[in-house]
């Protein structure tokens, strides 16, 4: 006969369910407000079944929606996001460009390094900073001839995150102390 489980850990894995199923409900059919939170809400659930749906709300017309998204997906690390969050590289939204180069280096795909390189050029520098510290996390020498330029950007916080990329990918010791 086997142990009979209490009926307060049925309760509670129940609610998780339940939470967790409102908040994929709140995702696709919410109000604005509703979805955003929802998108930050499943990344906490660490459960790959939110993986599909956050990549779907990469599509939304709210970029707050699809920065949300984007962050969570970095979050649950689903190498199935990878493919979507390099076509959010090309979001009219800074944030969510942002968003998805911090992801795709949380991931550490090898796809996304040449998609991030040419982001590299992108007019906000917040963007800059991130995809250069995403492509030291992934760390491929393939970006450093593109990590190298940045060492000369205008804006002294893409320059530190060049030199951090640099230093985590392994070739800082070649470069000089600008």
């Amino acid at each position: 006969m086997e142990p009979a489980v209490p009926e307060e850990e049925e309760t509670g894995e129940k609610s998780v369910e339940k939470a967790f199923n409102r908040h994929i409900s709140m995702l696709k059919w919410g109000g604005l407000n509703e979805r955003w939170r929802a998108a930050d809400a499943l990344a906490e659930f660490a459960n790959e079944r939110a993986v599909e749906p956050l990549i779907e709300a990469l599509d939304d017309d709210y970029a707050d929606v699809r920065w949300r998204a984007a962050t969570a997906l970095g979050i649950l690390d689903g190498r199935e996001a990878v493919p979507p969050l390099i076509r959010c590289l090309d979001d009219e939204s800074s944030w969510v460009r942002m968003a998805a180069a911090r992801s795709l280096g949380q991931i550490g795909d090898p796809r996304a390094v040449e998609p991030l390189i040419r982001l590299l050029d992108d007019e906000k520098p917040r963007v800059r900073r991130e995809v250069a510290l995403a492509l030291g996390r992934i760390g491929n020498p393939l970006a450093r001839d593109a990590l190298l330029r940045l060492l000369d950007d205008p804006d002294h916080d893409v320059r530190e995150a060049a030199r951090q990329a640099l230093s985590e990918i392994g070739t800082i010791g070649e470069v000089s102390t600008v």
